[in-house]
């Protein structure tokens, strides 16, 4: 087990690059970690989350469920029915629908968000402030509160396209890199 994999499973933090955006976040299994992230971001109690995973096979092994892996690996994050209210703590108030990330990460923290079995991840801003593209840009208050801080150079810093598949059709939450389907 790495020492970036024993902080996340004790409940730490961490600060880490994906495919568009710093993020900050944790292991998404452990409830009392994932109150902490929502405490340090000042993120409202009710407000979903998504989990991110290093691989389509993790993130299906995890869910039980399959996705549709010509939108994954990418800068997308999918809203996905929820059946079995897998992480209920992370879908604010719709625990039947759940938010997936499958980023195309760096091969350690693709390794390290699967060995954890997924991450709580959210943009390592604060709220209302532009995502960070540069660990420089993550505000200081939430690299000091990460057990854990990898440096992923520049980054594009456009946030995940959000789409939600839970619909009769697809519907873009929230626009970004990601082309509509």
């Amino acid at each position: 087990m790495s020492e970036h994999e024993r902080l996340l499973l004790e409940g730490g933090l961490a600060i880490l690059p994906t495919d568009t955006v710093y993020g900050i976040g944790c292991a998404a299994a452990l409830p009392e970690a994932c109150e902490r992230l929502y405490a340090v971001k000042e993120r409202p109690a009710g407000q979903a989350t998504a989990v991110v995973f290093g691989s389509v096979a993790k993130a299906v092994e995890v869910l039980g469920a399959p996705l549709p892996e010509e939108l994954l690996p990418g800068p997308v994050t999918l809203v996905v029915p929820n059946p079995d209210r897998r992480f209920a703590h992370l879908c604010g108030p719709s625990p039947e629908r759940i938010g997936v990330r499958v980023p195309e990460l760096a091969p350690a923290v693709q390794e390290l968000a699967d060995a954890v079995g997924g991450l709580a991840l959210t943009s390592a801003n604060r709220r209302g402030e532009a995502a960070p593209g540069r660990l420089s840009d993550v505000p200081p208050e939430l690299r000091s509160a990460a057990a854990v801080v990898v440096d992923g150079g520049t980054l594009p810093g456009i946030a995940s396209t959000v789409l939600d598949l839970t619909r009769p059709e697809p519907v873009v939450i929230r626009p970004g890199p990601a082309p509509p389907p």
